[in-house]
């Protein structure tokens, strides 16, 4: 009850307030949200739209939600299942979550994290250190999955709609989700 209510405010607070780069919308269940994160300006990542996936525990804000890529990103945080390394997601003593935090903080320090990977963390040692040793392989490596990931062709355009017209809309394909 407590999860639905806070889930329910933070909705509302992202639709009259909505953040950069940022959509965030629910699916037929409350628990279950999608998200869409623009890749930074640059970045590797920049004019990606990244699709996320959050599963929200029955006990958030006290537990951190299950954030993963749905979109595929070469990055050393995020594995090939979508999973990712960031404290932010993570209890204490491993991590930093707080119930202060929120959905949209979460995915503001996920766009943060595509353009300042932390390599002490990595979850993609392989990538990390193409990263380190070798800058220019891995922005070329980067660029070219973002264009064929996370970049809509021009025969597959998205319709572009707002926050608000995409929470209404629970039947929209996720390609018509699009906030930019």
């Amino acid at each position: 009850m407590q999860c639905s209510f806070r889930l329910k405010k933070e909705l509302e607070r992202f639709r009259n307030e909505p953040a950069s780069g940022i959509s965030l919308w629910p699916t037929e269940n409350i628990n279950q949200l999608k998200a869409s994160v623009m890749g930074p300006s640059g970045t590797p990542y920049e004019n990606g739209v990244f699709y996320i996936d959050i599963q929200v525990p029955d006990k958030y804000p006290f537990v951190p939600p299950n954030v993963r890529f749905i979109t595929a990103i070469y990055h050393p945080n995020v594995d090939d299942s979508g999973r990712i390394c960031l404290d932010t997601l993570k209890l204490p003593p491993q991590g930093s979550w707080k119930p202060s935090l929120n959905l949209v903080s979460i995915l503001i320090n996920i766009q943060l994290l595509m353009g300042e990977p932390n390599f002490n963390d990595p979850l993609m040692d392989d990538i990390a250190k193409e990263y380190q040793m070798n800058r220019e392989s891995f922005i070329k490596h980067a660029q070219e999955w973002t264009k064929r990931h996370a970049v809509p062709s021009k025969n597959d355009q998205p319709a572009i709609t707002s926050v608000k017209q995409s929470a209404d809309n629970f039947d929209l394909p996720e390609t018509k989700r699009m906030r930019f």
